[in-house]
């Protein structure tokens, strides 16, 4: 025997009236359009006294069209065609993840992705996604297959510099002003669709990558000698023919040596009279020399190589330096570090605050004394002027009042 309520089909006796309804709508047309329902509905109870759940408020929102769900609000992104050739295009991008499991430490994988085959061209364990780390992967990229037309990145301040104040003019970032000596280009994309399968290659390779490296046993920076093997057998499964079969790699024609100048840290530092240069919150003292002493007052280049020592060169000569105090350097309190760059800094940290005793400075100014700045207002002597004047004024009197010469 069916039982059947009385009540189904009809409005709920807690239904809010029409009336209400129409008149709390209208009140998010004229005043809260852009509000979210739970942020409606809180500002309805403080500034008029009308208590709603949001909820409900969500669906008249939906139905008025004045609120979309998540749903509703995702964007179509119909996806590119693929380049029409091997070394046209390489997607670029590195992913954060425990790729060790519990075994080691969190590390960052970078990938470097073939568009046009969807071929996996190399690949590397590195502590974080810094400047260094990509130009160890270019540089055997180049050496294996030659040069892109073009790597594609997102806009990560490693390969853009996203300060409007500094885009406007033509300056680049360290990778940046590599690939342009290498006559590579270097495009970012404007969203994380835009890169969508170097993304969906990550998310894929944190599935199989990281069982066979548990079944391997490996557990640190050695992976990357597994790293290979794994490409091939990647690639044989999922790797597709390109459109057109000719190769858009150029040939290297870089000595290695310039190679390696291209691919490093290069920067510039003002000489000192004393012959020292500040770099990386510590001093180089050169050893004095003609050749040195030529460069005082003037930029010299400063080379930060991987496997070697700071390198600083004037006129294309190597300048050597000994170091002041090289037991100083450390991180900066309170200096900003990217979010890409947080987990080898918390590392370097570590090993810090476990071998070096604790180094506190000077809490605010802390000034005592008047240090003087050599600046001065527009248009006003500083005391060396007024005092030079002052005697040459009593200079010109005493020969004013001296009596002639007989």
């Amino acid at each position: 025997m069916l039982v059947r309520h009385r009540l189904r089909g009809r409005p709920s006796n807690n239904r809010s009236s029409a009336l209400k309804r129409d008149y709390i709508l209208s009140l998010i047309r004229s005043d809260y359009p852009d509000f979210s329902p739970t942020l409606a509905a809180e500002s309805l109870a403080e500034r008029h006294g009308i208590r709603v759940s949001s909820k409900s408020l969500r669906q008249w929102m939906m139905a008025a069209r004045l609120w979309h769900s998540r749903a509703q609000r995702w964007g179509i992104h119909q996806p590119r065609l693929r380049r029409q050739a091997l070394g046209e295009l390489i997607r670029i991008d590195g992913s954060d993840h425990r790729w060790f499991e519990d075994r080691g430490p969190a590390c960052t994988l970078l990938v470097f992705i073939d568009d046009a085959t969807g071929k996996l061209m190399q690949m590397r364990f590195v502590p974080s996604e810094t400047t260094e780390a990509y130009f160890m992967v270019v540089e055997d990229y180049l050496r294996d297959y030659g040069r892109p037309v073009a790597f594609y990145s997102d806009k990560y301040s490693l390969f853009r510099i996203n300060r409007p104040e500094v885009r406007n003019g033509h300056a680049m970032t360290q990778f940046g002003r590599a690939l342009a000596e290498l006559t590579i280009e270097i495009l970012c994309a404007n969203s994380s669709q835009a890169k969508g399968r170097v993304e969906r290659a990550n998310r894929t390779l944190q599935g199989p990558l990281v069982k066979e490296l548990r079944l391997a046993g490996i557990s640190d920076m050695a992976g990357n000698a597994f790293l290979p093997g794994f490409m091939v057998r990647h690639n044989e499964r999922f790797a597709c023919l390109p459109a057109h079969s000719d190769d858009r790699h150029r040939p290297l024609n870089v000595p290695a040596s310039r190679l390696r100048e291209s691919l490093c840290i290069r920067d510039q530092r003002r000489l000192s009279g004393n012959l020292v240069i500040h770099y990386e919150r510590r001093k180089f003292i050169l050893n004095d020399s003609e050749h040195a002493r030529s460069a005082i007052g003037q930029y010299v280049e400063t080379y930060a190589l991987a496997d070697r020592p700071l390198e600083i060169r004037w006129k294309g000569l190597l300048l050597p330096y000994r170091v002041f105090d090289p037991s100083q350097q450390r991180v900066t309190h309170a200096s900003i570090t990217e979010n890409k760059r947080l987990a080898e800094v918390l590392s370097y940290i570590m090993i810090q605050q476990q071998t070096k005793p604790p180094q506190v400075g000077l809490v605010g100014k802390q000034r005592d004394h008047y240090t003087p700045t050599g600046k001065r207002g527009r248009g006003r002597k500083s005391w060396l002027d007024k005092r030079a004047e002052r005697r040459a004024a009593e200079a010109q009197a005493a020969q004013i009042l001296q009596p002639p010469a007989q």
